[in-house]
């Protein structure tokens, strides 16, 4: 159980970072630049 919780823990930090960093785009007006860095990475 404690790794499940460590795994699901780290899937929730990169949720978030990927969450403030498109809000931050979006604050800026750079979103467009995000999706495409979106669709490279994936």
């Amino acid at each position: 159980k404690r790794i499940r919780n460590n795994i699901w823990k780290r899937k929730g930090y990169w949720v978030a970072l990927k969450v403030f960093s498109l809000a931050k785009s979006l604050s800026t007006g750079n979103s467009k630049s995000f999706f495409v860095q979106q669709e490279i990475n994936n």
